[in-house]
């Protein structure tokens, strides 16, 4: 079975691969990121940078509860994403949530990367049958179970 230090290093950097493979379907594919996938690139940024400093620190509990936050949060915004593609007349469109995403200092400085521009009831190809949110929901809660497995072997 694998060590803690393992699983938490295995989830930052299967976040950090995700990102950039978001940034390859965004840059290479030109499918534009709505708002809710900006929102999970954060969530995936946040649970992946936590779980590598919960890997690397003595007293990790902190660093692994934040890891598990964004998990959570990336969970409750893909169900949001899933629940737009599941409902056709719903949309996020141009709405509060891009304007807010849009002007925050980290879209300023890396437009590349946090700047929403996309649709979000447009999941563009699947991928081995399934969309990019539901990949995104996939990996959320097979993180979330990681990070749970991780936390209670802390508990024993």
């Amino acid at each position: 079975m694998p060590s803690n230090r393992q699983i938490l290093i295995a989830i930052a950097l299967t976040c950090f691969a995700l990102v950039g493979g978001a940034l390859y379907f965004q840059h290479v594919k030109d499918m534009l990121p709505c708002p809710l996938c900006v929102i999970q690139r954060y969530a995936f940024l946040f649970t992946g940078l936590f779980a590598l400093i919960a890997a690397f620190t003595r007293k990790a509990l902190p660093w692994k509860v934040l890891s598990l936050a964004g998990a959570l949060g990336g969970l409750a915004t893909v169900g949001k994403h899933l629940y737009v593609l599941a409902n056709p007349g719903f949309t996020c469109g141009i709405d509060p949530y891009e304007n807010f995403l849009n002007n925050l200092p980290t879209a300023k400085v890396m437009p590349w990367l946090f700047e929403s521009n996309g649709l979000c009831e447009m999941a563009g190809d699947l991928i081995m049958g399934l969309s990019l949110p539901q990949w995104s929901a996939l990996s959320f809660a097979l993180m979330t179970a990681g990070l749970v497995t991780v936390l209670v072997r802390r508990a024993k």
